[in-house]
């Protein structure tokens, strides 16, 4: 697998190992992956861009999961260089391998937004408003055309322990006040790190899951108020304020944030092509399919998932 050493990938690698599934994971530093080894996996020293560590990774394997990518860069061709031109590279050494299933991990940002109280499913036609969202289309393309039996899994915004995005809020939770965009309404689906990884193991495991795209959430939606309350509460800090960013403001701060990363040539997740995604009205999915074809559903109620991964960042001493 891929992406094994990251915070997406690493719970999934946890899910495939409880589930008696051997891993070779490519690595670019030994130094990041003690613990794959520990566990029991075979590590492939290399990158996604190393055509030969690709063939020794994918070499005598039933499956692969392709978890890596690129979530932030400098430009859009920078992206595309990793999620599509990477993932193609990986899907043509699948195939050559002879590899019985290939499973991507996608993004709900290639389905797109919604509005409220209509989750998508995945029957529409894909519509992703950011070069983030368009990379992973792309990805998926390759990964159609590469010949290899495959499934695609397109989850929304993924937390847990290890993860560095919610982070932000929780650390801001604990300073005592929490920005939220808009007027707050925005609805969310969500879905815990180890519940992907279920997934993941689910879909590699069903015979009815070649060939398909799922989306995979947790069933409850909430607001975006709701989570940063969810979040403050995690952190001990119930009835911490929320300040209200209106639309005109958080476009003007993306504006700034996003032309610095460009002056400082680095790369950054927010700058003004993430206004679309911030301030959609929704990011809902059903997950429905994915339940019918292999039984797979998310488990870890929000309260509970975000407890857990106060705990983490507590003991990692990150909060």
């Amino acid at each position: 697998m891929t992406g094994a050493t990251g915070f997406v990938g690493g719970h999934v690698a946890q899910a495939l190992r409880r589930g008696g599934h051997e891993l070779a994971c490519l690595v670019r530093r030994r130094s990041r992956a003690s613990a794959l080894e520990a566990a029991g996996c075979r590590l492939v020293a290399g990158s996604l861009e190393d055509d030969a560590a690709l063939r020794q990774l994918v070499e005598g394997t039933n499956g692969v999961v392709h978890v890596a990518g690129l979530v932030a860069a400098a430009s859009e061709p920078e992206l595309m260089q990793v999620n599509h031109d990477a993932t193609a590279r990986l899907a043509r050494a699948a195939r050559e391998a002879g590899a019985a299933r290939l499973i991507y991990v996608s993004s709900l940002s290639v389905t797109g937004p919604t509005v409220p109280g209509r989750p998508l499913d995945e029957s529409g036609a894909p519509n992703p408003v950011t070069p983030y969202g368009r990379s992973k289309r792309a990805g998926e393309d390759a990964v159609r055309e590469a010949g290899v039996p495959f499934t695609i899994v397109r989850p929304p915004a993924v937390y847990g322990p290890w993860d560095r995005q919610f982070l932000r809020v929780f650390r801001l939770a604990r300073w005592g006040v929490v920005p939220i965009l808009g007027d707050g309404r925005q609805e969310l689906s969500l879905v815990h790190a180890a519940d992907l990884g279920g997934a993941v193991c689910a879909v590699l495991e069903s015979p009815a899951a070649v060939g398909r795209v799922y989306h995979a959430a947790h069933p409850d939606v909430v607001t975006q108020r709701g989570l940063v309350e969810a979040i403050a509460a995690a952190a001990g800090r119930v009835g911490v304020p929320v300040l209200p960013l209106p639309p005109a403001l958080v476009r003007a701060l993306l504006h700034v944030t996003g032309s610095a990363a460009r002056f400082a040539g680095r790369a950054t997740l927010l700058g003004p092509d993430k206004a679309a995604e911030l301030l959609a009205p929704a990011w809902t999915c059903s997950s429905q399919a994915i339940a019918r074809d292999t039984g797979w559903r998310a488990n870890t109620p929000l309260a509970a998932g975000l407890a857990e991964t106060a705990r983490s960042y507590a003991q990692a001493g990150w909060l």
